[in-house]
């Protein structure tokens, strides 16, 4: 465009607005004249985003305005005769779509250089509810929503200090979707917060189509061949108030109803709400437990192939764990199989009605158990062991780390079905070095993030 100042000429200023906006085009982006104190007056707004009320009564005094009380500049104007808190005076143009495109209601006026924003929207937005996932059990039970205001609202509640900052920026040249950086200004590492501003000020992308996770790709270009996540996600305004508290920094990202948490060790990654609402010999006994069990979601089914490779190694007293039954198919295939259908069964219980989804999962777990074992295809001591690292990928609450521990037991599985013993201690020592070498967005271990 020509020119991106306001100008004080009311028709210039329709014109630009109509060269940028298709208002002719589009439904839903309103203009609504007016008089106001005996000059022509214009609004822009987008339908849907507008409280209809408080319109209502700002539009409704304009009409008692005379032509006397109308002062020189649009910002006296405000100041005197707009009835609103939230009001801001913009001269670019710029900046004027980009409100209009927020929902925010722009006004030109005769003889104004510039356009007074009043902020009455509102957005479409769920109630306040619980997540189906990170659940608690003594903890509250309200989650974020897809509106980042609400979210920024729910982690004030919490934390009612000075040093909490909320920093507000804009990514994606077409989406221009809002992010709000959270920190504890007396806790966080600056160096750390200094290096995430600089991450995200060089961001240069068209859009953030899937929100936090485009936001955390675009900050952190991850190695494709480690699947150990970079980032912890949360949509329970707890936990990540405890998180602030602890020093960490949030990412809130417009219509996206979770938090992204940096930065993140492993340790972070298995803890889960529960953790914060018990004792402390109740917490470290969860925690322990849950981390022998995250252990053992690796590491157990490719050990039990190892030991029926070799049979000889089994103990007496654990003799009982070898494959007595005919084995039909070999066991890595039945192993890889079942992984294999695990992911099917959940893949189809996403998409199951949920009153459906009762009696199927009652259907397939008799079909795939009982009849599976009688056909012949699996044994029963496969299905045993698959069944138990099934339920024991949800004893963690990070969905991507669950995923990252399964890649890791296909890879010792493989291994050590084509290479024995060596394959499964190269298996191990690859687990470890994908942990070991894995960095943070801080730059700093996996293993330990030192916080102040």
């Amino acid at each position: 465009m020509e020119d991106l100042e306001v100008s004080k000429k009311l028709e210039d200023n329709i014109r630009k607005i109509s060269g940028i906006l298709p208002v002719q085009e589009s439904f839903d982006i309103i203009q609504r004249n007016m008089e106001i104190g005996g000059r022509k007056g214009t609004f822009y707004f987008i339908d849907g985003f507008t409280k209809d009320e408080s319109m209502l009564k700002i539009m409704d005094s304009f009409f008692h305005i005379k032509p006397e009380d109308m002062p020189d500049d649009a910002t006296a104007f405000a100041e005197k005769n707009v009835p609103y808190v939230e009001v801001d005076i913009l001269g670019n143009f710029d900046e004027i779509v980009k409100n209009i495109l927020s929902g925010v209601t722009c006004l030109f006026i005769e003889g104004y250089e510039a356009c007074v924003a009043i902020d009455c929207r509102t957005y479409p937005a769920r109630s306040v509810e619980e997540p189906e996932k990170d659940k608690s059990l003594r903890g509250s039970r309200d989650g974020f929503v897809e509106t980042i205001v609400f979210n920024t609202a729910l982690m004030r509640r919490r934390i009612r200090d000075e040093n909490l900052i909320m920093e507000m920026s804009e990514v994606g040249k077409s989406t221009r979707t809002d992010v709000a950086i959270c920190y504890m200004a007396d806790r966080v590492d600056q160096e750390m917060l200094q290096n995430i501003r600089k991450k995200l000020a060089d961001i240069h992308v068209d859009d953030l189509r899937m929100n936090q996770q485009s936001l955390a790709e675009a900050l952190f270009k991850r190695k494709w061949f480690n699947p150990f996540p970079k980032f912890k996600f949360t949509e329970r305004p707890d936990t990540a108030a405890a998180c602030l508290l602890e020093g960490k920094i949030i990412f809130l990202v417009d219509n996206s109803p979770s938090a992204l948490v940096v930065p993140t060790s492993i340790f972070d990654m298995i803890e889960e709400a529960n953790d914060h609402y018990f004792p402390p010999i109740t917490n470290i006994y969860l925690k322990v437990s849950r981390a022998i069990i995250t252990v053992l979601t690796i590491f157990v089914v490719p050990l039990f192939l190892l030991l029926m490779q070799n049979p000889q190694w089994v103990p007496k007293a654990f003799d009982f764990v070898v494959v007595r039954d005919t084995v039909n198919v070999p066991l890595i295939y039945q192993i890889l199989i079942l992984e294999l259908a695990i992911d099917g069964l959940r893949l189809a219980a996403l998409n199951t009605p949920s009153m459906l989804s009762t009696p199927l999962s009652v259907i397939a777990g008799i079909v795939m158990g009982e009849f599976s074992v009688q056909s012949g295809w699996f044994n029963s001591e496969v299905m045993l062991y698959m069944a138990f690292v099934s339920v024991a990928n949800y004893t963690q609450p990070n969905f991507e780390l669950g995923y990252a521990l399964k890649f890791m037991r296909l890879l010792l599985l493989i291994l050590t079905a084509v290479f024995n013993l060596v394959g499964f201690v190269i298996g191990c020592v690859i687990v470890i070095w994908c942990i070991c070498v894995n960095k943070t967005l801080s730059g700093k271990s996996y293993l330990n993030v030192k916080l102040p």
